[in-house]
């Protein structure tokens, strides 16, 4: 037994032998995992590990987020603690302290400045803007940096060179339009669905092309206020273009823009892209303000998705421009466009503002919460005086209307009309409306009230003039009623329309002429209305009309229907002031028509009241020039009439000696049959000649 487990162990052993030499012989050779002599890998680490390298630890972090603070008072070590907790207080305004160092002389006072560190940089960065130069008492100013900016400064190079001023660039003269002899205006169009974009000079009786481009901009152009670039829109940004040809002058990088705004001079551009802040990056770029002649970017802003557009609204001179937030009011000063005076202005309940056109005076409107009432407040800049202050009750709303001259402010306030049932129980019964106008110019400014039962549909002030229009009740019994604002006096109602079927007002530049327009659902109503003496000069229509725009002279008016309203019938239509039309034009696609702005005029208001006294003096040498003009334009047409005239006779001529040449043939394909003969007309075609009116002219000779 002993013999044979043995022997079975030596088997098992042999077995056991022969599988490892079975197995060795099977993977005698490993795999090789080893890249190939001369492979090189193209995949970055960047596609590979994307989220995780953005995540991964900068050389820069903790050093970008922690600033300096010099100018701190130097206290002893029984005051420190008290500073600690003032200076704690401050900073932490602007984001989450996660350490803060007071570096301390050999008695424990303190040496001036700090080191404060914050949980990113941003913070330091905000930190930045609104604390250097901070006042902090009268013997204190502090002067805070980043702590990397030592280290930059630091290793600036001994050998600088200074930078070599570019060569300066011509770019034509961009106020040319202004010369223009018979100051015809420019106008800009576009249309086939944006693809197209042209230029026109208004000239009679046929506007002039000037420039036309295809896909001049991806969705429409806008003016810049005073006329002297024209923004188009694209992917990567906004282009302005400018001169007589129209070349581009600057460009400003901000993918996705959807939205810009001028500054009033045209200084700066605000552009607005409300996906930028949904990227990957620390740093706000869904605002950006851009410096116009520069082109460098002043200061970007993160969104806020419940605010209206413009998020910002300038000052008249560009000197300050502000932004409403949560219970307070940013207002930011210029070149540095950091905060005025450091600090945000707290309002509670602030629900809208406006700048005036012509001072730097701030109205704002605050809401009601429980038994403090709604007001209205004139805030003067950059001191912070409140020059007026109105309060208001049961309001449910309110609207600013600042009178171009900035010598008026309406006010509409929507109120509650109160029906009471007991002594303890006050209900509300519908809406009422008051126009509150407040006189700029007069001492103390006091404020007149206008009540209007209906409700008000629209309202304008007259540009040039003391008057304001607005459209009440409800359609189709919508009335208009004219009122004037005089020195010491409620407004007096100077004219009342009824029933008039309009829902918008559109005043002329200079006063004195008034469209009042029915668009869109009211089909496009049109009535010309000259306010001096309250003549219906003229009344049209243009059918399913979206938009009314006058030119900046107030010579003539154009009516559209935009492709972005309606998908039919889209066209521009050319008015003069009086109502009487002057042109029509269908364009494929048509989207949008805008005149180009003029800036204001150099003449005094002294000069234009002479020149209105003695304009029977101008207006006959206008006359015969523009006589001269329509016969030149008379001659002109008939030239074209008789040159597409003789075209056709040519053509007609060509296809009748066409038309014989192949008699025989035809005759031939129809078994020898003339036709023309069967059908009546002995081989001879049948001519039809048509008359119709084109133009009548009366002339009265005295």
């Amino acid at each position: 037994m002993a013999r044979r487990k043995e022997s079975d162990r030596a088997q098992n052993s042999n077995d056991d032998s022969d599988s490892n030499s079975n197995m060795n012989d099977e993977f005698e050779e490993e795999p090789n995992f080893d890249d190939p002599e001369g492979y090189v890998d193209e995949t970055s680490e960047q596609e590979l590990l994307g989220d995780l390298i953005r995540q991964r630890p900068k050389e820069t972090d903790g050093v970008e987020s922690i600033v300096v603070v010099d100018g701190v008072p130097q206290v002893g070590s029984e005051r420190l603690e008290k500073l600690q907790n003032v200076l704690r207080k401050l900073f932490q305004k602007f984001g989450k302290i996660t350490n803060e160092h007071y570096p301390l002389n050999a008695d424990g006072s303190t040496k001036g400045y700090v080191f404060v560190e914050y949980s990113n940089a941003n913070e330091a960065l905000e930190v930045l803007k609104g604390t250097n130069g901070y006042k902090f008492d009268k013997n204190h100013t502090f002067s805070v940096n980043l702590l990397t900016d030592f280290e930059k400064y630091d290793e600036t190079l001994e050998n600088w060179q200074t930078p070599v001023p570019q060569p300066f660039k011509q770019k034509g003269c961009l106020q040319y339009y202004l010369l223009e002899s018979d100051a015809c205006d420019q106008f800009s169009v576009v249309y086939e669905q944006s693809e197209k974009v042209a230029v026109y000079l208004n000239t009679q009786p046929e506007p002039s092309v000037l420039e036309e481009r295809p896909r001049w901009t991806e969705t429409l152009v806008r003016w810049s206020p005073l006329g002297t670039y024209l923004a188009t829109f694209h992917g990567k940004g906004i282009a302005l273009w400018g001169g007589e040809k129209f070349e581009q002058i600057m460009r400003f990088s901000h993918p996705g823009v959807q939205f810009i705004d001028f500054s009033p001079c045209e200084k700066y551009l605000v552009s607005f892209s409300p996906m930028a802040d949904s990227r990957v990056t620390d740093e706000p770029q869904a605002i950006i303000i851009w410096d116009v002649l520069t082109g460098m970017k002043k200061r970007a802003f993160h969104a806020d998705k419940s605010q209206a557009l413009p998020v910002f609204k300038w000052s008249h001179d560009d000197k300050y421009f502000a932004r409403m937030g949560a219970d307070m009011l940013s207002v930011y000063e210029t070149p540095s466009f950091g905060l005025l005076d450091k600090k945000s202005i707290k309002v509670q309940g602030i629900r809208d503002f406006a700048w005036s056109p012509t001072d730097n005076v701030i109205a704002y409107w605050v809401g009601e919460e429980k038994d403090t009432p709604a007001r209205v407040t004139l805030l003067e800049l950059p001191s912070r005086n409140e020059v007026r202050v109105k309060n208001l009750f049961s309001v449910a709303d309110c609207k600013m209307y600042w009178q171009k001259s900035g010598d008026y402010l309406c006010v509409k306030v929507d109120r509650y009309a109160k029906l009471r049932k007991d002594k303890s129980d006050i209900k509300y019964s519908g809406i009422y409306y008051n126009l509150e106008v407040f006189h700029m110019r007069e001492k103390q400014i006091p404020v007149d009230s206008v009540e209007i039962k209906e409700t008000i549909q629209s309202f304008a002030w007259e540009p040039v003039g003391t008057k304001f229009a607005v459209i009440h009740g409800e359609p189709p019994s919508t009335c208009v009623s004219f009122y004037e604002v005089k020195t010491g006096q409620t407004p007096i109602l100077l004219k009342k329309y009824e029933r008039k079927p309009c829902n918008q007002l559109y005043w002329a530049p200079s006063g004195q002429f008034i469209v009042l327009a029915g668009l869109r659902a009211m089909s496009g109503t049109l009535e010309f209305v000259d306010t001096q003496d309250f003549t219906v000069m003229n009344t049209g229509e243009h059918f399913m009309a979206t938009d009314v725009e006058w030119d900046p002279t107030g010579r003539y008016v154009a009516t559209a229907v935009s492709w972005w309203g309606h998908k039919v019938d889209n066209a521009y239509w050319l008015w003069s002031f009086q109502g009487r039309i002057l042109k029509r034009v269908p364009l494929e696609k048509f989207c949008q028509l805008q005149w180009r702005p003029r800036p204001p005029t150099l003449l005094t208001a002294q000069q234009i009241k002479d020149i209105k006294k003695s304009l029977k003096k101008y207006s006959a040498q206008f006359e015969v020039k523009d006589r001269l003009k329509m016969s030149k334009a008379s001659k002109e047409l008939v030239e074209k009439r008789r040159k597409l005239m003789k075209e056709y006779e040519d053509l007609r001529k060509q296809k009748m000696e066409q038309y014989d040449a192949t008699r025989q043939q035809r005759m031939e394909l129809r078994n020898n049959v003339d036709t023309d003969e069967t059908e009546g007309r002995g081989g001879e075609l049948e001519e039809e000649t048509v008359e119709f009116f084109v133009k009548e002219e009366t002339t009265f000779i005295e």
